[in-house]
């Protein structure tokens, strides 16, 4: 009788699932498990969002898994040490797990494959988180890409692979496991209904829903955070709750009975997909972007030290109504809209021209979604410091992106409620508002008042990053 244990990591789902499939194909029994990583529960950037998303999509997991016969074992780490004693326990012949990409992950990964085959097994890693692997494409000349729009386009015409087909059952023989709800470091987190719900149910739920409701208007509406015009699958993406395979694939059957605007959409909405895998291609082939710079002369950036500013940005303080939202959105729903990611890393780093590093951890922290491929990529793109070729042209006003994004002020008013009765004219820039206006909207502007001045000059501060690039040392 051949025993695989299949080992969840990012892939936490039953469809269309590599690894999983596999396992379910080549063995008798297969032992599904998923390791607490201490390196993962001790890591201080990782917030409470995080994990309570990791625990209820492990919790769906245990709930699923019995209807095809088995069983989530969950087992403490380190991997290196759990897996071989689960094969011992089992007679298991192999680990099979799904690749992910990363420093740690690749290095944990090398451990773990030495351990597993000192007891006499074998440990197999499966293509399953991308659509193009990194090793799949490359410029004319072999290298890989560092340039996001001729990627794109070879990303768009390379084969893609189609869904897995689900295990129609699976057999797990009875072995001790943690109770999920005994973990400390899950059981003590409160519940956040504002908080994005993890699970592979909720994710496909919120597909269907995107592509029945939103796709229509995703390309002209997707920029503007006050619409309900994203899919939101981002933290399930992290997490593997569903697969980019599967999201292709219903894209695609959506847009063959499709209006124009309905294609229209989901082209762009493919795009967005592209720009993910282009994120974690450049982390494969260049990891050291996971601990600096893409482009290294600016880690010697005069980057400044801003501790006021800094707790003024995190708390939404700075007294700019955009950025403050999008960082309120941030602590109150751990996740951010992504033009809001966009304008808020742009006024840290360069307005308060503080190293984007500092920003890329807080997100890491808040976010449910934190994803060390896109949140890194983002944040070099945004601070000017990836592989972008412009780096510091790029600098958003914090009032004309909130002028033109969020133009009725729904957003700011949203996340921002002392703004909540500023005129339209006014909320982009309260400060302009006259004493009057101020009683009149039961909003005070400035020091001991309901909402601060801004905390710096935006155009002065744009001459000073500008200065700031241009001085930077070119190697």
């Amino acid at each position: 009788m051949t025993t695989i244990v299949h080992w969840f990591r990012r892939d936490l789902r039953i469809s269309d699932n590599t690894s999983l499939s596999r396992a379910a194909r080549e063995a008798d029994r297969v032992v599904p498990v998923f390791i607490l990583d201490d390196h993962y529960r001790n890591d201080p950037n990782v917030g409470p969002a995080r994990f309570r998303f990791l625990r209820e999509t492990l919790a769906e997991l245990e709930r699923t898994l019995p209807r095809l016969g088995g069983r989530l074992i969950l087992r403490r780490g380190p991997a290196s040490t759990a897996l071989p004693r689960l094969l011992r326990e089992t007679g298991a012949s192999a680990v099979y797990a799904n690749h992910e990409i990363g420093p740690y992950p690749e290095r944990r990964d090398r451990e773990v494959q030495t351990a597993v085959e000192a007891v006499g097994a074998r440990l197999r890693l499966f293509p399953d988180a991308l659509l193009v692997e990194p090793d799949a494409i490359a410029t004319a000349a072999g290298d890989p890409f560092t340039v996001y729009m001729p990627f794109s386009r070879r990303w768009t015409a390379t084969e893609k692979r189609e869904p897995e087909p689900s295990p129609s059952s699976l057999a797990t023989p009875d072995l001790p496991s943690l109770p999920l709800a005994s973990v400390r470091v899950w059981k003590d987190l409160p519940g956040d209904p504002a908080a994005p719900a993890g699970g592979e149910s909720k994710a496909r739920s919120l597909l269907g829903d995107f592509l029945t409701r939103a796709i229509g208007n995703y390309a002209a509406a997707r920029d503007f955070p006050a619409k309900a015009a994203t899919s939101r699958l981002s933290p399930h993406l992290h997490f593997g709750a569903i697969s980019a395979r599967s999201i292709r694939a219903a894209a695609i059957e959506a847009s063959r009975a499709a209006g124009s605007a309905r294609r229209q959409g989901i082209h762009r909405f493919g795009l967005e997909l592209a720009w993910r895998e282009f994120c974690h291609h450049v982390l494969f082939h260049f990891p050291r972007v996971a601990e600096g710079s893409f482009r290294a002369e600016f880690d010697r950036l005069a980057w400044k030290s801003n501790p006021v500013g800094v707790a003024a940005w995190k708390e939404g303080r700075t007294g700019f109504p955009f950025v403050d939202a999008a960082m309120r959105e941030l602590s109150t729903t751990h996740w951010m809209h992504n033009r809001a990611r966009m304008v808020a890393a742009s006024f840290l780093a360069k307005d308060l021209h503080v190293h984007w590093r500092e920003g890329e951890k807080w997100f890491e922290h808040e976010l449910a979604d934190a994803d060390l491929a896109n949140n890194n990529g983002g944040w070099q793109w945004a601070a000017g410091a990836g592989t972008d070729a412009a780096p510091y042209f790029r600098i958003f006003h914090p009032v004309l992106q909130s002028k033109k994004f969020d133009p009725l002020g729904r957003y700011v008013r949203r996340f921002v409620p002392e703004l909540a009765r500023v005129p339209a004219e006014k909320i982009h820039e309260p400060w302009t508002m006259t004493e009057g206006e101020q009683r009149a909207s039961g909003c005070r502007i400035g020091k001991n008042g309901d909402y601060p001045l801004p905390i710096l000059d935006h155009a002065r501060e744009r001459e000073v990053a500008r200065e700031l690039f241009r001085a930077s040392p070119k190697s």
